[in-house]
């Protein structure tokens, strides 16, 4: 149950629920103070990403409210919502990436030998740097042949496939920055690395 001062509003509305309703909301608040309260993981590498998820949402906000309040809905939201999101997928993947928090076969990590580990970890890594690094040749390929303009806004489409690029390459270098780690790594590290990976998720 949450324990902060400012909830106080939160226990005054709960009155007219039942005990397990009130309960789980509670539970999931807590949940939410704590996932809030420690932000020491961001870094410089997540800025962009935090960026254009808050224009995201304020398009999205925007949206919204034009179109169910006011009930005039702005063309332009729903198309630069949509790139706004393709960006943030691969922006985003960078801070995947530079936490490490992508899915993996956790299995692996637990039953396989331990002289397996660390090439298994290391091979990991390297398919993840080329990866990243053919999808940004890949994005660069696609915005030279796109020569379309965006239709709410007198931009070339382009524009977003370069800024897939960007994004791409940040990811194979910070992958080939996680390889090089790996390998200075002992497989016990990368066991207990792993491990803390599966249970906290960060």
């Amino acid at each position: 149950m949450p324990d902060s001062l400012g909830c106080r509003a939160y226990f005054d509305w709960g009155q007219g629920m039942d005990r397990s309703e009130f309960d789980r909301v509670g539970a999931i608040v807590g949940d939410l103070e704590e996932i809030t309260d420690d932000i020491s993981d961001v870094k410089v590498w997540d800025i962009p990403a935090l960026f254009i998820f808050a224009c995201l949402f304020a398009i999205v906000a925007l949206q919204f409210f034009t179109r169910y309040v006011l009930n005039d809905s702005l063309g332009w939201t729903e198309e630069i919502a949509r790139y706004f999101l393709i960006m943030l997928g691969f922006v985003g993947g960078v801070t995947c990436v530079r936490r490490g928090s992508h899915i993996f076969l956790e299995f692996a990590y637990r039953y396989f030998p331990q002289t397996l580990l660390k090439p298994i970890s290391g091979f990991v890594d390297l398919l993840s740097t080329a990866f990243w690094g053919y999808a940004g040749i890949l994005a660069i390929e696609l915005a030279q042949k796109t020569r379309s303009n965006m239709v709410s806004i007198d931009l070339p489409k382009s524009v977003l496939y370069y800024v897939v690029s960007v994004a791409c390459f940040c990811a194979a270098a910070v992958a080939l920055w996680h390889l090089i780690v790996t390998l200075r790594k002992s497989p016990e590290q990368i066991i207990q690395e792993k491990r803390d990976l599966s249970t906290t998720g960060v």
